[in-house]
């Protein structure tokens, strides 16, 4: 029984391509998660930024109430420096007004170093928000050209395998069989294109009776090293060498 190498090429083109199309979209949810992992991420970032300046804003609070209680002291203090009756007891109540206005100063200074601070935090916020902004653009529009990928592919795995089911009848059952069980033993190329008198698949050489029998094609031949389908694919013409200048070019195809 004649091979029928055509169809069986095709076939092995048509399930190549349906291979690849399978694995793209099989990865896309990967892919989609990914973005919104960065989307996420660059969210996470602006937060953190307003976040800080949350922690920023209660220090002061805290910090302003100190002064307060402290003024209060202050205030109880100056009272009772009109009720005193000792230079001993006032001049006491003096140092411990100095102190407690010392206290002032230094919370005083931290509240500026946190006003500052939260100059510093505002601008933050505003170059992460516009960053977030910037991101989540981009990356809508990368999601979207990866939707638009996995429609039109979709649409093409269906013509291809439509061709597919087209071809299937056209192939003797005894050689689709064997096809098909080295597909799936070979990760998905059954077939292997000899040019030279290589495997082109695993590089084995091929012996000569064996190329003899792939070149007349009347005999299914397997490849003694891999076990694919062998098949003798015709080597491109040679370069012709151009005329006059000695430059070469390649011969132009019919």
């Amino acid at each position: 029984m004649d091979i029928d190498y055509e169809k069986l090429i095709i076939l092995q083109k048509l399930d190549s391509e349906i291979r690849q199309v399978s694995l793209f979209l099989e990865s896309t949810p990967k892919k989609i998660e990914d973005i919104d992992k960065k989307v996420e991420h660059s969210s996470q970032t602006a937060s953190q930024a307003k976040e800080k300046l949350a922690q920023n804003q209660k220090r002061r609070r805290e910090l302003e109430s100190q002064v307060k209680d402290v003024k209060i002291h202050i205030s109880k203090y100056k009272i009772q420096l009109n009720e005193v009756k000792t230079n001993k007891e006032y001049t006491a109540l003096l140092h411990e007004i100095e102190e407690d206005q010392k206290k002032i100063d230094k919370l005083e200074e931290a509240i500026i170093s946190e006003m500052l601070a939260a100059d510093d935090i505002e601008k933050e916020i505003r170059e992460a928000n516009l960053s977030f902004n910037r991101d989540q653009e981009n990356f809508n529009k990368e999601k979207e050209l990866i939707y638009q990928k996995k429609r039109e592919l979709e649409e093409r795995i269906k013509k291809l395998q439509q061709e597919r089911e087209t071809i299937l009848p056209q192939i003797p059952q005894d050689q689709l069989r064997l096809y098909l069980q080295i597909y799936r033993k070979m990760g998905g190329i059954s077939l292997s294109p000899v040019t030279d008198d290589f495997c082109s698949m695993c590089h084995m050489r091929i012996r000569p009776q064996v190329l003899n029998e792939l070149i007349e094609g009347k005999k299914l031949t397997l490849c003694e090293a891999c076990s694919r389908i062998l098949y003798w694919k015709q080597k491109p013409e040679a370069e012709e060498p151009k005329e006059a200048s000695g430059e070469t070019k390649p011969a132009r195809s019919a």
